[in-house]
């Protein structure tokens, strides 16, 4: 008679028990982060919240921790898998989304570019010292006029001699006041190119955004760039095109489908445990069948947005996801982490709104993931288009 396997303990934030298909490494990689969130993020994201600050010097421990640029391979690098750079962007996005941010724009939006299509002068001259946390980057490809349709971008590119001198403006730039290298999208003769704009260079400046209610604690930045003369070492001769920064977004929005349930999770956890600590009409709010619907709601989407994530880890560990599937992953998994960051906020009550509570904090920040790396309408657009064949967005 065949043995009955012993009960799987149910755990509310795992309750399909994903744990049990995640590999040594990844689980080591994910506890390390997990730890470094609650020893050094948490104590003071509240106060760079409220102050709308980033703490620059994280940098480096993060870049100790391997997390800065950790799915490339060589210069410095740690060549982590998919699914291990997710569960870390998970994990700080738990934290805070201003710090997996940072991360996502240093190594998918800043160093991916040169890894696959710079140099390779120009990969020994930053890579090394980014993945070390010592050079930060920044990815200039949005504009005042150009959001969701880059291609329209007005910065330009020109031949000068030996030389190219680039003229335009970047908007909401991620990193773009604290950053040692920009990479700069502009349109040239031939299409559009990326070049790296170190800091400092003449005709080169940037003002940071500020008053803003959502992702205080990251750094958001205008780029302007005025008859900025580079020579032709700064071009990414790499791709023509906007193959480039889309293959770029295409990288960054992976690790958001990821980090998102981080922040959903962190939502989910506060008002779990307060729903049993507060007490209304004699008894916890827990024991109240409209709190509980609200609980089990969170549960199901929260868990089945972890299941995607890791589904769609191991197709990109294998090779073969697409960037429409990437579209599917962050499309559902911010909806549904807004979705319980509002839901976690009801039960809270007026708590909910303070930054004694992550909820609000999340619930604001994933305003701003729900638009940035492409709005929930296109990325609409683009399972439509999957799925139909018709283009509808132009």
């Amino acid at each position: 008679m065949a043995k009955t396997a012993p009960r799987t303990e149910l755990k509310p934030s795992d309750f399909l028990d994903l744990e049990s298909q995640l590999h040594d490494e990844e689980r080591l990689i994910r506890d390390t982060v997990r730890k470094f969130v609650h020893d050094r993020i948490l104590p003071g994201i509240e106060k760079w919240f409220e102050e709308g600050t980033f703490p620059k010097e994280v940098a480096p421990e993060l870049g100790r921790l391997g997390l800065l640029g950790m799915h490339l391979q060589g210069y410095g690098c740690l060549g982590a898998s998919a699914t291990s750079y997710g569960l870390a962007c998970l994990e700080l996005e738990a934290g805070d989304s201003g710090f997996r941010s940072f991360v996502s724009v240093q190594g998918s939006l800043a160093m991916f570019p040169i890894w696959k299509y710079g140099t390779e002068e120009q990969k020994q001259e930053w890579l090394p010292r980014m993945a070390a946390g010592e050079a930060i980057g920044c990815f200039g490809l949005t504009e005042p006029d150009a959001g969701s349709d880059p291609a329209s971008m007005r910065t330009s590119a020109r031949r000068a001699g030996a030389d190219w001198v680039l003229n335009g403006n970047k908007l909401w730039i991620t990193n773009g006041g604290i950053a040692d290298v920009a990479v700069v999208w502009a349109r040239a003769d031939d299409g559009v190119r990326g070049f790296l704009v170190p800091k400092g260079t003449p005709g080169f400046s940037t003002r940071d955004i500020h008053r803003k209610l959502s992702l205080r604690a990251s750094i958001t930045s205008e780029l302007i760039l005025e008859d900025v003369r580079l020579p032709e070492a700064a071009l990414l001769p790499g791709v023509t095109g906007m193959r480039g920064p889309l293959s770029c977004l295409n990288e960054a929005r992976y690790g958001i489908l990821w980090g998102t349930v981080g922040a959903a999770r962190s939502c989910f956890e506060a008002a779990l445990g307060y729903s049993k600590s507060r007490s209304q009409f004699g008894k916890p709010l827990a024991s109240f069948q409209l709190t509980q619907e609200k609980l089990v709601n969170m549960l199901l989407e929260l868990n089945k947005a972890a299941l995607v994530a890791l589904h769609l880890g191991r197709m990109k560990d294998e090779g073969r996801i697409s960037s429409e599937q990437v579209s599917f992953g962050k499309l559902n998994n911010v909806r549904v982490a807004l979705d319980i960051a509002r839901s976690a906020r009801t039960i809270l009550g007026a708590n909910g709104i303070t930054l004694e509570y992550p909820v609000i904090r999340h619930m604001n920040n994933l305003e701003s993931v729900l638009t940035y790396e492409g709005t929930s309408e296109i990325h609409t657009l683009v399972l439509g288009e999957a799925i139909t064949g018709v283009q509808a967005y132009r």
